[in-house]
C-alpha cells in the first residue's frame, strides 16, 4: 500500500506539539438511545462495531513515517502494521447522576493528553450513564491528519436520516469512506478536473515554481497587507497588527477546561438579517460582547480591539480527501466599541474586507498564503515568544454541519460539541458547528491561564439578547430570565426538536 506525503500545514501542527500544547482537535457527539434499547447491548454493539477488524481509510490505519531529518523533511502516513483497535477505542461510563458537569470534566481530562505518535494518531471513548438515556462519543484526532470541514465528512459517513437503518462498519473504515465517496462522485470528479489536489504539491518551494507565472492575485494580496502594517488597510485586520496583550494570550499549561452550550440557529440568523450581516457575523458578534464582558469582569479589558483568527474552509466541493484544505480571515472584533450595533457593523466591515482578500486568490494561493503566515507562528511558538508577539488574540471557528436531524444505529445525534487547540499565546479556541436548526458551542481553554472561563457561555447569552435589543427583536421571555438570573433551563432531551428547542440549551 503506498505511503500518502503530508504537506507543510499538516507538519507545522506536528512541529508546534509539546506537552502542554497536545495538537489535536476533536469534541463530543451527543446522543440519544433508541427507543426500548438496552444500554449496555447497545454500547457493546457499538463497540464491536469501531473495533471490527477490517481495511482503514488513511490515515486512521497509518502511523508518522519520517527520513533522517525527522520532522523538516519528508514525512509519510505509513500503514500499521500492528494495529490495535482495542487500544484507540476506549470505554467509559460517568459516576451517577451522570450531569453534563462530569462529562466535561472528563473530556477535559481527555483532551489534555497527548497521542502517542508510535501509532495512528486518534483516539475514540464511548462513554455511558448520562441522564436521559443518553450517551457520548468523544473523539480526538490529531490536526496533521484532518480539519473541521473533514471531521464533519468522517462523522456523516455513519449517519443517516433514517432512523431504522443499521448499519455494521466504524466512520474510520475504507468500506466507510468509499461508501461516503461515492455519494460524492459526481461532483468530486467535476472539481477534480478543474485543478489539482493541494495535497499533491510536495513543499512551498515547489509551489511558487509552479505559481510563478501566475502570481499576479498573490503579489497584490502582499501588498495589502503590507498596507495594512503602514496603516492604511482600512477594515483589513491582519496577524501581529494592533494585537492586544490579555489574559488570554498567556502561556498555557497541559491543563484543560472543556465547556459548551447551543443556541438556536434561527436567533443568529434573525440577528443578522436584521442587522445587515451574515450568521457568522453574528457569531462573532456574541463572541466579541462575550469576550468584552469576560475581561471587563476581570479587569483585563485592553483599550485596543480584541482579534480572532477566523479560518474559512477552501475545500473543494467533493473533496474527501485532504487533511487539511483552510485559510483564514483575521477578524476585528471591535471590543473597544461600546456600543454593540456599531460593533456589528465594525465586524462586519472586517470580515468583508478579509474574505474580498482571499476571493482574489486561487485556492491554493490561499493555502500558500496561510502557510507563508504560518511560519512565524510556528517561529514564535517554538521560541516562547507568542506571549509577548501573539499573532491574533483567539481563534473563532464556525463549522457548518448537517441541517437535519440524523441517527446511528437507531440513536439520535443531539449535538456537536467541538473541541479544538489552546496553545502558547492563545490560551482558548471557540469553535461551533451548525446542526439540525441549532449552533453547537465547544470553548477549549488552559484551565490555569483562565480559571473562569465557563462565565463565557453566560455572557454569550448576555450578548444575544443585547444584540437582539439593538435589532428590534422580540426577546423571549426565557432568554432574558436566564441571562439574568444564570438559572439553568431546560436541557435538550430525546423528545426535543429544532422546532421546539428553547432560548438555548444549557450544558454544565
Amino acid at each position: 500500500m503506498p505511503m500518502r506525503k503530508l504537506n507543510l500545514s499538516d507538519i507545522g501542527f506536528l512541529l508546534m506539539e509539546k506537552r502542554e500544547t497536545p495538537m489535536h482537535v476533536g469534541g463530543i457527539n451527543l446522543y440519544t438511545l433508541p427507543s426500548g434499547a438496552d444500554e449496555q447491548a447497545f454500547m457493546s454493539d457499538i463497540a464491536d462495531i469501531l473495533t471490527r477488524e477490517e481495511p482503514m481509510r488513511v490515515p486512521f490505519g497509518h502511523k508518522l513515517k519520517t527520513g533522517p531529518a525527522g520532522l523538516i523533511g519528508p514525512v509519510y502516513w505509513e500503514p500499521d502494521l500492528e494495529l490495535d483497535l482495542d487500544y484507540h477505542v476506549r470505554h467509559s461510563a460517568l459516576p451517577k447522576p451522570g450531569r453534563y458537569r462530569e462529562l466535561f470534566a472528563l473530556v477535559s481530562r481527555l483532551h489534555g493528553t497527548l497521542l502517542d505518535r508510535d501509532r495512528p494518531l486518534w483516539e475514540v471513548h464511548l462513554i455511558e450513564g448520562l441522564q436521559n438515556r443518553q450517551f457520548a462519543v468523544y473523539s480526538k484526532m490529531h490536526h496533521s491528519m484532518i480539519d473541521g470541514i473533514g471531521a464533519i465528512h468522517l462523522t456523516q459517513s455513519i449517519l443517516s436520516a433514517d432512523p431504522d437503518k443499521r448499519i455494521d462498519y466504524s466512520p474510520f473504515s475504507l468500506r466507510a469512506f468509499e461508501k461516503y465517496r461515492s455519494s460524492h462522485r459526481k461532483k468530486a470528479a467535476e472539481e477534480k478536473s478543474a485543478s489539482f489536489s493541494i495535497a499533491d504539491i510536495a513543499n512551498v518551494t515547489e509551489f511558487l515554481a509552479q505559481q510563478w507565472d501566475t502570481g499576479v492575485n498573490a503579489m497584490t494580496t502582499a501588498m495589502r497587507v503590507a498596507a495594512v502594517f503602514a496603516g492604511r488597510g482600512g477594515p483589513l485586520a491582519m496577524p501581529w497588527h494592533n494585537i492586544p496583550r490579555t489574559p488570554i494570550n498567556a502561556r498555557v499549561s497541559g491543563s484543560r477546561r472543556f465547556v459548551a452550550q447551543s443556541w438556536p440557529l434561527e436567533r443568529a440568523k434573525a440577528i443578522g438579517k436584521a442587522l445587515g450581516g451574515t450568521i457568522n457575523d453574528t457569531v462573532l458578534a456574541v463572541c466579541a460582547g462575550a469576550l468584552k464582558r469576560y475581561l471587563s469582569a476581570e479587569g483585563k479589558l485592553p483599550n485596543h480591539s480584541l482579534k480572532a483568527m477566523t479560518p474559512v474552509s477552501i475545500r473543494r466541493e467533493g473533496d474527501l480527501d485532504s487533511s487539511n484544505a483552510f485559510a483564514f480571515v483575521t477578524a476585528d472584533l471591535a471590543t473597544n466599541i461600546y456600543d454593540p450595533q456599531k460593533r456589528f457593523e465594525a465586524i462586519r466591515s472586517s470580515m468583508l474586507a478579509g474574505k474580498q482578500m482571499l476571493m482574489d486568490l486561487t485556492p491554493e494561493q490561499a493555502q500558500l498564503f496561510v502557510q507563508l503566515l504560518q511560519v512565524p507562528l510556528l517561529l514564535t511558538t517554538v521560541t516562547g515568544m507568542a506571549t509577548r508577539f501573539p499573532a491574533f488574540t483567539t481563534v473563532i471557528s464556525n463549522v457548518p454541519g448537517p441541517r437535519d436531524p440524523l441517527f446511528w444505529n437507531g440513536a439520535q445525534l443531539e449535538g456537536i460539541y467541538p473541541a479544538s487547540i489552546p496553545f502558547d499565546g492563545f490560551a482558548m479556541n471557540i469553535t461551533l458547528v451548525s446542526y439540525a436548526g441549532s449552533l453547537d458551542f465547544g470553548i477549549t481553554a488552559c484551565r490555569h491561564s483562565l480559571p473562569r472561563v465557563q462565565r463565557v457561555i453566560d455572557y454569550m447569552e448576555d450578548a444575544f439578547i443585547e444584540l437582539e435589543e439593538v435589532a428590534g427583536l422580540a426577546i423571549q421571555k426565557s432568554a432574558r430570565a436566564t441571562a439574568r438570573s444564570r438559572k439553568t433551563v431546560k436541557a435538550k432531551t430525546a423528545t426535543a426538536t429544532p422546532s421546539k428547542r428553547g432560548s438555548r440549551k444549557t450544558k454544565k
